[in-house]
């Protein structure tokens, strides 16, 4: 199983120049989505003090033009931060940045979906929304096969690796427990662990969060992870749909609560938002990948505990369905709702963007506007 090269530098010596002391310098790392709409990018600049709020971090920009964010011959963006996190990487007084990304019009650039999705939040913020995302993903080696799979051949069908324990159950653990403390080190509200139905798959997740948080916290878990697997010379993929055959996606569930569905008899809120989502399936598949329904294509087959991309559905304790209620929620009365339908490597923003606008804002019509070739495709493949 071919590893990175970086992985194999020394990193004790490393863990020498780590120690030195830095006097009241701080390092803030800016970390952005680039132009492709998940992946991530970042850079250092050097504060001449500890931050003690997101409010304190200067903008920045960089070249947009080498992250297919602007044309080179107008090339500068700026960098926004909004939330700050602790640094697990190059540990205390240092910080990790998230930042929303504007283009030199001071206007959001296209993949910036946190800056729509602030509004939304803005706007329901009396139902207090929470949410929890399921954020599965697939450890691959640097020859893009699933890490710790044999090389010419397939591991035994699934069934054993679901929660596994044992060396012949589950690869790549180390990175898992090393990623779940620097998240907790960082202060991402992740709220677990474990290993997934395909081997080399596994799932953390993130929150409860309020609002915005949700896309905060997930975007820098992600980021989080990216990093891990570098010291590991491993790479962590969201790809929906990474290995074909009778193998499971990976999704991104995000379970859903307003104060409503909170509060017993909330049953009846959970009800008229499933209704309300039965009515706009197109545009929430729309929303759920980064290439407008696209990616989940190839992972909502009906199949591999998915719902069927074509059809709209519901029930109790149903995996199999565009909407699970809990069966402890339908015992209670209340509580909350998982949609089952975003993909691995779906923005956050725009999934809770998209549930909060259908459920809460009750908007209507399927979103799909301005036309490119692959929504026309997904139109035909989601026809009435």
């Amino acid at each position: 199983m071919s590893v990175s090269h970086s992985s194999k530098l020394n990193k004790g010596v490393r863990d020498q120049y780590m120690k030195l002391p830095q006097g009241k310098k701080a390092l803030a790392t800016y970390i952005w989505i680039d132009g492709s709409g998940e992946g991530l990018r970042s850079k250092t600049r050097t504060l001449h003090q500890e931050p003690n709020c997101v409010e304190e971090l200067p903008e920045w920009n960089f070249d947009g033009s080498s992250t297919g964010q602007s044309e080179g011959s107008n090339s500068d963006m700026f960098l926004i931060p909004v939330k700050m996190f602790r640094d697990p990487f190059c540990l205390d007084p240092n910080k990790l940045v998230l930042c929303e990304v504007l283009k030199y019009n001071r206007t959001p650039a296209e993949t910036n979906n946190r800056y729509t999705c602030k509004q939304v939040m803005d706007l329901v913020k009396d139902s207090q929304p929470w949410f929890g995302m399921e954020q599965e993903y697939t450890l691959l080696g640097m020859d893009g096969r699933p890490y710790g799979w044999p090389d010419n051949g397939f591991p035994g069908p699934q069934g054993p690796y679901y929660c596994g324990v044992g060396a012949n159950k589950v690869y790549g653990r180390d990175i898992v427990e090393a990623h779940y403390k620097a998240c907790l080190y960082a202060g991402v509200d992740i709220g677990g662990t474990n290993a997934e139905v395909m081997p080399s798959q596994w799932e953390f997740q993130v929150g409860p969060c309020i609002g915005i948080d949700m896309g905060d916290h997930l975007w820098m878990a992600r980021y989080i992870l990216h990093r891990v697997c570098e010291d590991f010379g491993v790479v962590a993929t969201l790809d929906p749909k990474p290995m074909t055959g009778n193998w499971n996606g990976a999704g991104c569930h995000t379970n859903v609560s307003t104060i409503e569905t909170r509060q017993k008899g909330g049953i009846k809120a959970i009800e008229a938002a499933i209704e309300r989502l039965s009515k706009r399936h197109k545009y929430h598949i729309r929303m759920y990948d980064p290439r407008g329904g696209q990616d989940n294509l190839r992972r909502l087959t009906g199949q591999h505990e998915t719902s069927s991309i074509t059809e709209f559905s519901a029930g109790v304790a149903n995996r199999g369905a565009s909407i699970r209620i809990p069966r402890q929620v339908g015992q209670d009365g209340y509580g909350y709702f998982e949609d089952r339908r975003p993909s691995a490597n779906c923005d956050p923003y725009a999934v809770t963007e998209a549930i909060m606008r259908t459920t809460i804002l009750g908007e209507t019509g399927d979103g799909l506007v301005d036309e490119t070739d692959e929504t026309r495709l997904l139109r035909a493949t989601l026809k009435d």
